[in-house]
Order: C-alpha cells, then sequence, then structure tokens
C-alpha cells in the first residue's frame, strides 16, 4: 500500500506540473502578456513602448515573451523617431508571478536595438530624458540620499527593486541630427544589475568608426553614479589603435568629476587621432603613445599627478594639466627623462620638428589652431637631430598665433647652449625669429657634425646668432633674413689649409680651387668674426684670423640665395702689440660655398 501511494502522489504531481504548463499560456496570455508586458517595459523605461504585433509566449526551456517590432517613444515627441527600437525583444517571465496577475521580468533580449542620441552630455552623448518611470523615480530617490547627507549617504535607502539582466546582439548607436550617422555598429554585450542597490557590470563589443572596440564597466554603486554622487568605477576600453582604463571614484552631475588610476595606450598617435576624429592635424603626430597616472578633476579640466609617459619611445615622469574648457584643447605641465629625442617628441604635436621634407615646403602652423601646449622639459641626455646634448632645460609653447621652443640650457660639444625658434602666425606670411649662443664648444666637433670635410676649426669658440625673417617656406624665410652672426675662437688650428700652398700658389697670379691647397694645417692664435646679415644676405663686417706674426682678414658678402661668395681678403704681418702692417698679399675668393676659388688681386707682391 505504502508503495501503490507514493506512485500514485509522484503521479499526481507530474499531473499537475503537466497542467500547469498547459495551462501558462493560456493564462498568461490573458492576463499578463496582451495587457501587462509593454505597460511594465513602459514603468520601467519612463518612455511609451509601442510592439508591431502580439507577443508570442514560450513556455519551454523557460518562460519567455518574444515582442517583435518594439519601440520605446518620448510620450511629447509626436513624429520624432523612437529613442530606442529593436526587431525583436525576448523577455524572461516569472511563471509564478503570471499565474498571480504579476509581471516580473528577470531579464530581456534585444535583437538588432537601435539607440538615438539626441542630448549633448558632460562626456558622451546621451538619449532623450524619459522624463518619468521606476528608473528615473529611483534616480531620483538616490539624488535626495545624497542631498540629506552628501559626505556619507545613507545607502540603505536606496531604491532595491530587482532589475535583472539587459542583453543585446548586433544593435547600432546613431547621432540625431548629427553628422556621423550610425557611430556604433555590431554592437552586442550584456548589462547584468540583480537589483538597484547592488553591483552592476557592463561587457560590450562592437564597431566604432571602422574598429573592433570592446568595453567593460563595473561599479559597486550604479544608482548613486546614476543620481550624481561620487561612486567606485572600473572602466577598459580595448581595440587596436587605443587602449584606455580607469579605476578609481567618477560621477556625472554638473561636469562631471573622476578621481582614480587611469592609463591609455596607442601603438600609432597619429592613427588614433584620425580613427578619433580628434581636430588634430594628424601628420602632425607619429610613433606609439603610453601614459599612466593618478587623475583628478572634471571632464574641462584634469589634472595628472604622477604621469609616466612613454611617446615615440621617449620615456618621462612628471605632472601634466590637460583643458578643454577653452575652444582649443590645452596641455602644460613639466615633464623630466632620463633621455630624449627632442625631434621625435616635439613632432608628436607639430611637423615643424619631424625633420622631413625640405626647405621649400610650406611652414605648417595648422596646430597652433587645433592645441595650446606649455610644456617644460628635462633631461640628463638628449638628442636633437645630430646634436647630443646633455643636462637639457627646454620649453616648447603654442598659444594663439605664437609657437615657441627654446632650449634655456644645455651642454654640447663640452661647452653651453642656448637656442630658440618662436614662429609668428598672425599674418598670411609667417614671421620666424631664430637665435643660439653656443659658449665655449669644441668648434672640432661642431664643424664635424654640421658635415664640415674641408676647414676644420680646432678650439675653444664661442658662436652667437640672432635672425628674423618672414615668408610661408624656409627657404623664403632664410632668403630674407635679417640679424648679425657672431664667432670667436682661441687658440688652435686650421684644418684643411696648407699656408705655404696657398702662398705659391697665389704668387702664380691665376686663380685655383682652394681644394688645391687643403692639405695641411694651419696654427691659429685665435679668430675673431663679425656678420651683419640683411636681406638674406651675410656683410662680414670683421673676418681675422690671427696667425703666428700674420693676420689673414677677410671681408665681403656671402648672399643666402645662390649660395655664391663675393669676398676679398689680405694677409698682413702684425706685431706683438696687434699692430698691423700693410698687407703682403691680397686676394678675392668667389665661387660658390662648398667650392670656393682664390683669384690674387693685382698689382701683384712676392711674399718675403
Amino acid at each position: 500500500m505504502t508503495v501503490k501511494r507514493g506512485v500514485a502522489a509522484l503521479g499526481a504531481l507530474v499531473l499537475l506540473a503537466l497542467l500547469f504548463f498547459a495551462a501558462l499560456p493560456t493564462i498568461a496570455s490573458t492576463q499578463i502578456v496582451r495587457d501587462r508586458i509593454a505597460y511594465e517595459l513602459s514603468l520601467w523605461s519612463g518612455y511609451r513602448v509601442s510592439l508591431g504585433e502580439a507577443p508570442i509566449l514560450d513556455v519551454w526551456p523557460i518562460f519567455r515573451a518574444t515582442l517583435n517590432d518594439v519601440a520605446f517613444h518620448e510620450w511629447s515627441g509626436g513624429d520624432s523617431p523612437p529613442v530606442l527600437e529593436a526587431d525583436r525583444l525576448e523577455v524572461s517571465l516569472s511563471a509564478l508571478a503570471a499565474l498571480r496577475g504579476n509581471v516580473v521580468m528577470s531579464g530581456v533580449s534585444m535583437y538588432r536595438p537601435l539607440l538615438r542620441l539626441t542630448t549633448p552630455g558632460s562626456v558622451i552623448d546621451l538619449p532623450a530624458s524619459p522624463g518619468g518611470g521606476r528608473m528615473v523615480r529611483a534616480v531620483e530617490a538616490a539624488r535626495k540620499v545624497l542631498e540629506t547627507n552628501p559626505d556619507n549617504p545613507d545607502r540603505s535607502a536606496l531604491p532595491s527593486d530587482g532589475f535583472g539582466t539587459v542583453e543585446f546582439f548586433d544593435g547600432r548607436i546613431a547621432t540625431v541630427n548629427g553628422d556621423e550617422g550610425d557611430i556604433v555598429t555590431s554592437l552586442s554585450g550584456k548589462l547584468a544589475w540583480p537589483s538597484l542597490d547592488r553591483s552592476a557590470s557592463l561587457t560590450a563589443n562592437g564597431i566604432w568608426r571602422g574598429e573592433n572596440i570592446s568595453v567593460e564597466a563595473t561599479s559597486a554603486q550604479p544608482l548613486m553614479f546614476l543620481a550624481g554622487g561620487n561612486a567606485p568605477v572600473t572602466a577598459a576600453l580595448k581595440s587596436p589603435l587605443l587602449n584606455a582604463g580607469f579605476q578609481g571614484t567618477a560621477n556625472l552631475s554638473g561636469e562631471a568629476y573622476f578621481e582614480g588610476e587611469g592609463s591609455l595606450s596607442s601603438p600609432s598617435l597619429r592613427r588614433m587621432l584620425e580613427w578619433s576624429k580628434t581636430d588634430i592635424a594628424p601628420g602632425a603626430a607619429i610613433g606609439s603613445v603610453s601614459i599612466a597616472s593618478k587623475i583628478q578633476g572634471t571632464s574641462e579640466r584634469l589634472r595628472l599627478d604622477t604621469a609616466e609617459l612613454n611617446l615615440g619611445g621617449n620615456a618621462g615622469r612628471g605632472v601634466l594639466d590637460i583643458s578643454f574648457a577653452e575652444a582649443l584643447p590645452s596641455i602644460s605641465g613639466t615633464l623630466a627623462f632620463d633621455t630624449l629625442d627632442l625631434r621625435s617628441f616635439l613632432s608628436a604635436f607639430t611637423r615643424l620638428a619631424t625633420g622631413q621634407g625640405n626647405i621649400y615646403d610650406q611652414i605648417d602652423t595648422a596646430f597652433a589652431e587645433q592645441l595650446s601646449l606649455d610644456l617644460r622639459l628635462s633631461a640628463n641626455n638628449a638628442t636633437l637631430g645630430g646634436l647630443a646634448l646633455t643636462s637639457l632645460a627646454a620649453s616648447t609653447q603654442v598659444k594663439g598665433t605664437l609657437a615657441v621652443f627654446d632650449i634655456s640650457d644645455a651642454t654640447v660639444f663640452d661647452g653651453s647652449l642656448q637656442a630658440g625658434v618662436r614662429i609668428d602666425t598672425a599674418e598670411e606670411t609667417k614671421t620666424v625669429e631664430m637665435r643660439a649662443l653656443a659658449t665655449d664648444i669644441d668648434s672640432f666637433a661642431l664643424a664635424k657634425t654640421l658635415g664640415g670635410e674641408r676647414l676644420l676649426p680646432q678650439g675653444r669658440a664661442t658662436i652667437s646668432a640672432t635672425l628674423k625673417g618672414t615668408g610661408r617656406d624656409w627657404n623664403t624665410v632664410m632668403g630674407n633674413a635679417e640679424g648679425s652672426v657672431n664667432a670667436t675662437l682661441g687658440q688652435g688650428a686650421l684644418v684643411g689649409l696648407n699656408l705655404a700652398q696657398f702662398k705659391e700658389k697665389w704668387a702664380t697670379g691665376g686663380f685655383f680651387p682652394l681644394s688645391d691647397v687643403s692639405d695641411g694645417e694651419l696654427p691659429l692664435r685665435g679668430v675673431d668674426f663679425k656678420a651683419t646679415v640683411l636681406g638674406g644676405i651675410a656683410r662680414i663686417d670683421k673676418g681675422d684670423l690671427l696667425l703666428d706674426g700674420q693676420v689673414a682678414s677677410i671681408s665681403g658678402f656671402i648672399p643666402y640665395f645662390g649660395r655664391a661668395l663675393a669676398l676679398s681678403g689680405s694677409l698682413a704681418p702684425i706685431g706683438a702689440d696687434g699692430e698691423r702692417g700693410d698687407p703682403d698679399a691680397r686676394f678675392f675668393i668667389g665661387g660658390g660655398w662648398d667650392r670656393p676659388f682664390i683669384s690674387p688681386a693685382l698689382p701683384t707682391t712676392h711674399f718675403e
């Protein structure tokens, strides 16, 4: 009897279960699906929900309703397109709640949804506000909790409504009245939020501007975050061109606020700027970039207190301030490097530093219309083209119509260097000012670095130059430059000049190339050189080479255009007191910069 009763009881339970599943579609369709699911979606979202056709109910393996052609409209939207629409929604329901006449949704799956963004936000654009609904009321309740005690809100007073899981497949995000159309496509992901007073997580992947992206975000207090309060947030974005992450505290009220650890990296800064459509000339930015720092600030101004930056292989540390408050974004701060390639570092901001192209290229200052820059740089070791610098202190500024790069101090060729370039773009033709002061440097090392092959001075030199010119390209600027060039050289030698051969050639009375007398070395007691530059022509006011008992003097003109020489020179005796005698010989120097020729000046006087 006991066995029979057990079998009978089990059979009754199975029969009840079968009757339950058999009756569920009929009960649910009449009491819930037709009248309540769209209504419940509207209660949660705050939007007016419309369905293209009656819902389809499935019982096995889970109780769910399938809704086709679903659209979420603003209540006062008129003929405006829906804020959100989807080809199909699958809503997971509680079977027991359905039998009681209630709708309890544990999950929603959206297929091919389209979300339209219409409202500019402090960080990103947002969809139109629903103006009501459970979610809006929950956010408002959280704001009241914040207002009661902003510093230590009572989180136990937050709404605890169950939310569930929202999944989306092959979705799109588009702007309305914008010029981008679909900004994200092939969007799939999942939002898991068990209840409004608990933590939430989001994972998503899609295509943005032709590149695959994936996003992950979590928050232990998402409702507080949406209400404008401080909440812990962890977020990461990954793509082939950009990886970015943040972990810390954030809120979305007003200008938004961030405080925590952040990082960003890209294999190509140029391609990243092109991809993100940042209004900075992509040709002016090259190489990889990575930065990690403690971040504090708002959507308009961020401070990076412990920035560790690697830009094009240049690794440095420092403090950076980034501002978006003005019409142009600005970057300011200080960075210290162990080693620094100034050309590659600055080329991330301006083409002026790339060293590519030629002197006939236009001076590209478009960066001055796209970015404000004020950086202080220091490096133990640095390079600028062929120059090797140590103990570098430099700065670069781009603001308005001015672009300035200064080396305030550096050690080069065993001496010191101060130099700068200033470009004013206020007029259609650029005004360029250049200055340099090299003190007590190794003149032979300088000459070799500059490509000297024949006349190579040896000794300690001091050189100063100031030039100012105007033009659209570097060739024009140099061709009309004005300024001065001065140089002094202490005791040393001039490699590449044989004075005895020079005298022999001169005595024959014919002209000869200077290269014919280059097999030798001329001892020097000093050199004093002064030139005035006017209209791109250097006028040598003083050019004295002090020899043992003699002085070689050169004067004349060296034009920039044509690269020709129009010089006259003489050799004269000089006493210990500096008193000069009559010249023993006079000569002309002509030809080009790279191939000078010597011609004796008449009448000829033989050397003694």
